[in-house]
């Protein structure tokens, strides 16, 4: 015989099961929501727990100054028998310090300044040491020992008394003589803090709230004159050699004029375009020769960057700190490429900030194809430590694809070489570093990817060749663009790469085209520099070997309408080995004597 379990049984088993594991269920999830309750319940008895009694590491100053963000305890506090019950930190320092009405001032000579208010300072340390026992207390503040905040005061007070006496520094530019001028000195006063702190002690001890203390001070002399115009030296100066273009060299003269005599103060940055000014025909700027998209044109003050990127090498060697510079979009011919700085107005700029100690000149003079510029202050680097730059070539690209115009005056099936092309190359940038002549460091500074410029060629693809006269040229309109800027700017923006790095070439150039203020298309170019050499009104010597790798090299770009080929690309230099040009061709350099004391 069969035993059978009852549908009935089944029914109520499987039920009981389900049962069982619904309340399994919930116990579970109740079991996770009282640990969760009970981890954020810990984790906000610690957040109270610091907020109460906890304290950062700030200086005791800066904790007085944030005491409103402490909490009072919560247990009762009282201070000088004053509850502090249920009151804020900067209510209950307001509490103790109401019955000390404070107005001290300091007097010196003819200046009068507040005193800071001591007592309140210290109410707010001694409250901040006492929120540490969360269980209050009774607390006494005395105002005896007051020794911290008298000694900081007094300092506070004798630097905001004091008067520093004033270096003779470089004050203006003399046009008439051709020289820097010079302040005189001026003596300062100095306060005297012991006798300050004592007054301040005693005023603190007798309950003088409201004294005015006295400060005694003392003449403060300046460095002698003589001492400090004696540090003062020819940082760096550097000669380049320009076209024979008489509208460019107009460009050249003006833009140096505009920036000889250029005073800058220490920590204060320059901007050529602020200093120099935009380029108008107002001020005289001829048309010269530029680049616009890629096309050498006619265009208002070109040839400027000439004398930017002569500052430029400049202020490298002087120490200065570059902080914004652009190369060109093609090799310039007049510096060793990837030791060039173009100009545009208002961007790009060329900008750099004063690191000397004290004020440094700048002169800057065109004469008889040369442009010269010069950086006069007191030393940034250390004796016998010399700055300098070397750039070498270490790619040559193929030139961009041809540009083709149909012509149909041609032949039908027939192409003619309008404009040769050239090659683009990448060249990289080493800071040298020597001291007594001799190289100690070679850091990479930035590299720059110089653009070709693509051939253009004349075809006819048609079935008929047309007269002249049957055609009709079309109008081209190269899209604007801005010489060393990256093809999509658009002029009034920023550079968006200005605070990525300061020289804005550390990779290749995008494919843009120039309009620019800096080109001139003709051949012979030369540099020449010195640096670090004592204040003379000698001329400045030509390097030999620059001098050499230049004089026949013209900028590799699109030939102008004299249909001139493009010259070599210019050869780097090593300015270690590069030695003065004793031969002293190349034509003389003006006579610079900067300086001169006020009698």
């Amino acid at each position: 015989m069969t035993n059978r379990k009852s549908p009935q049984r089944n029914t109520h088993y499987s039920s009981r099961r389900r049962s069982m594991r619904k309340k399994d269920r919930e116990r579970q999830l109740l079991i996770k929501g009282c640990m969760l309750a009970l981890v954020l319940f810990l984790i906000l008895v610690i957040i109270l727990t610091l907020k109460s009694c906890g304290r950062d590491s700030s200086s005791p100053a800066e904790t007085s100054q944030e005491g409103s963000a402490l909490s009072m305890p919560s247990g009762h506090l009282t201070v000088n028998g004053i509850s502090l019950d249920g009151l804020t930190f900067d209510q209950a320092v307001d509490a103790i310090i109401a019955p000390y009405s404070w107005s001290m001032t300091a007097v010196c000579e003819e200046k009068t300044v507040p005193v800071s208010n001591l007592i309140e300072i210290k109410t707010r340390r001694l409250l901040e040491d006492a929120c540490q026992n969360t269980q209050g207390g009774s607390y006494t503040f005395d105002f005896q020992d007051m020794e911290d905040v008298i000694q900081e005061e007094t300092a506070a007070l004798a630097s905001r008394l004091a008067t520093p006496p004033k270096n003779s520094t470089l004050d203006h530019f003399d046009s008439q003589t051709g020289k820097f001028v010079f302040t005189e000195g001026s003596a300062g006063l100095t306060v005297d803090q012991d006798q300050l702190s004592q007054d301040l002690r005693s005023a603190l001890k007798n309950k003088q709230y409201d004294a005015v203390i006295t400060a005694y001070a003392s003449e403060a002399q300046p460095e002698a004159d003589s001492a400090v115009q004696s540090k003062y030296k020819t940082l760096a100066t550097f000669t380049t050699t320009t076209t024979n273009n008489a509208k460019r060299n107009t460009n050249v003269k003006l833009a140096a004029d505009a920036l000889n005599g250029t005073i800058l103060q220490p920590g204060e940055e320059f901007s050529f375009n602020a200093v120099v000014g935009e380029r108008t025909a107002e001020k005289g700027y001829q048309a010269a020769a530029a680049y616009n998209s890629g096309e050498v044109v006619q265009e208002l003050g070109g040839g400027v960057c000439q004398i930017s990127s002569t500052l430029y090498r400049v202020a490298f060697q002087s120490g200065m700190e570059i902080t914004y510079r652009r190369s060109h979009t093609f090799e310039p011919n007049y510096v060793t490429p990837g030791q060039d700085a173009t100009i545009s107005w208002e961007l790009p700029d060329f900008r750099f900030v004063n690191t000397s100690e004290g004020a440094v000149g700048i002169r800057a003079s065109y004469s008889n194809q040369k442009a010269t510029v010069s950086i006069y202050g007191i030393p940034v680097l250390e004796e016998g430590i010399t700055w300098d730059l070397y750039s070498e070539k270490v790619k040559e690209l193929d030139p961009p694809e041809p540009t083709y115009i149909e012509d149909p005056t041609l032949d039908p099936g027939t192409e003619k070489l309008d404009k040769a092309g050239s090659q683009g190359s990448t060249w990289v940038t080493y800071k040298i570093v020597s001291k007594d002549g001799v190289e100690i460091e070679r850091v990479k500074d930035h590299e720059k990817t110089y653009l070709g410029h693509a051939p253009v060629i004349r075809r006819n693809t048609g079935t008929e060749k047309l007269s002249p006269d049957e055609t009709e040229s079309p109008a081209e309109t190269p899209a604007p663009t801005v010489d060393g800027m990256p093809a999509d700017y658009i002029p009034g923006q920023a550079d968006p790469e200005e605070h990525k790095n300061t020289s804005s070439e550390s990779r290749p150039a995008e494919e843009g085209r120039e309009t620019s203020e800096d080109k001139g298309n003709e051949n012979s170019s030369k540099e020449t520099s010195s640096a670090s050499v004592p204040e003379t009104a000698a001329p400045a010597e030509t390097s030999s070997a620059e001098t050499t790798a230049k004089e026949s090299s013209a900028e590799t770009s699109a030939p102008v309408s004299s249909q001139e080929e493009p010259s070599p690309v210019p050869q780097p230099k090593d300015p270690v080995s590069a030695g003065p040009d004793s031969s002293g061709q190349g034509g003389a350099v003006p006579t610079i004597e900067p300086f001169s004391q006020i009698s």
